[in-house]
């Protein structure tokens, strides 16, 4: 997001001291030094937005997997739709490591009554997975996240039923890995052990901590990371999770509806309008407020090592970052290659 450029007279002086605050909070973190080289690092491409694309070729060499594919359903044929062109997955760099998206958002939000749907009509739901798998041959994808949030404890036999049938046939079209995308804390509705019956991997989202439809908040905080990831290992262990975490921040605004905000964005916005962006010690978090009634929180590359380095103490050696094109560059620096 771009925002007019305001002139400011102390505009210097005010960036130097966040400089100067961001180093000194900065040196009283626990900063991790270079990520083990036995980690694994999955990104995700946002295909409407540019800077996602370029961020994916950018990286792609610190990238053991990059999900470029969009697949979401027709809410009323409960058929599925490609959301996006995929001009990456054809990349013969991006071979063996390109996965796919499968979700039930559509429009502007989740749709759990597609899997509901589909749950309870055998029919419908064998013709649907094989649209999906014919999709998935297509594009060449070595692996699918599976995304279908919303879902409740009531609706636990329709995930599972619909799971076990898109993913015998996202693998017999050659999606070699089954990843399913899990609430951070829901295990009610989101039982790992009963997911992992067929998908290889639960990816607990551990982002939203605080969200676009609450009060302002860090995104991530560690200690709501550990305590959620924990739960989760705890579950079906270490081995078996990919955790993932957020590149990305809001800004929470008095009249309006709060919007998605990258960290370059923030950095901007703060030195454009000569506020500070500071750190929250105890959520280890950047973070603004301005006098015009808006508010920012952002995830930085300080803040992703220290949840790293708190799932690599969990066990926990495979990351997933949503999403590419909102990060801090720094992040990069660091990323085994």
């Amino acid at each position: 997001m771009l925002l007019p450029h305001k002139e400011k007279s102390g505009a210097f002086m005010s960036s130097l001291r966040a400089a100067v605050l961001l180093a000194v909070c900065a040196s009283c973190l626990r900063l991790p030094g270079r990520p083990d080289v036995s980690s694994e690092l999955w990104g995700f491409t946002g295909p409407w937005d540019a800077k996602s694309d370029s961020s994916a070729v950018r990286n792609s060499p610190r990238l053991n997997r990059i999900v470029t594919g969009w697949i979401a359903f027709d809410t009323l044929s409960l058929m599925p739709v490609e959301l996006y062109p995929d001009s990456l997955a054809a990349s013969p760099s991006m071979r063996g490591r390109a996965m796919a998206l499968i979700t039930s958002y559509n429009g502007s939000r989740f749709h759990p009554e597609i899997i509901k749907g589909l749950g309870l009509s055998p029919v419908a739901r064998s013709l649907a997975a094989a649209a999906l798998g014919a999709l998935i041959e297509k594009g060449g994808y070595a692996g699918v996240v599976i995304d279908f949030e919303g879902m409740t404890p009531r609706d636990l036999d329709a995930l599972l039923v619909v799971t076990r049938e898109f993913a015998d046939t996202v693998r017999a079209h050659g999606a070699a890995m089954v990843a399913i995308a899990v609430p951070a804390g829901d295990t009610a509705a989101y039982p790992g052990a009963l997911l992992l019956a067929k998908a290889d991997v639960i990816m607990p989202m551990l982002y939203d901590q605080h969200w676009s439809a609450s009060p302002a908040g860090p995104i991530s905080s560690p200690e709501w990371v550990r305590r959620n990831l924990g739960a989760r290992v705890a579950e079906v262990g270490a081995k078996r999770i990919v955790a993932a975490f957020p590149l990305y921040g809001y800004r929470w605004r008095r009249n309006a509806a709060a919007e998605v905000i990258g960290f370059s964005d923030a950095v901007r916005l703060t030195s454009m309008t000569n506020t500070l962006l500071t750190r929250d010690i105890p959520s280890a978090t950047l973070h603004a407020t301005s006098p015009e009634g808006w508010e920012v929180w952002v995830t930085d590359a300080a803040l992703l090592r220290i949840l790293m380095s708190d799932a690599r103490h969990l066990g926990v050696s495979t990351f997933a970052l949503w999403r590419l094109g909102l990060e801090d560059p720094a992040i990069w620096e660091t990323a085994p290659r």
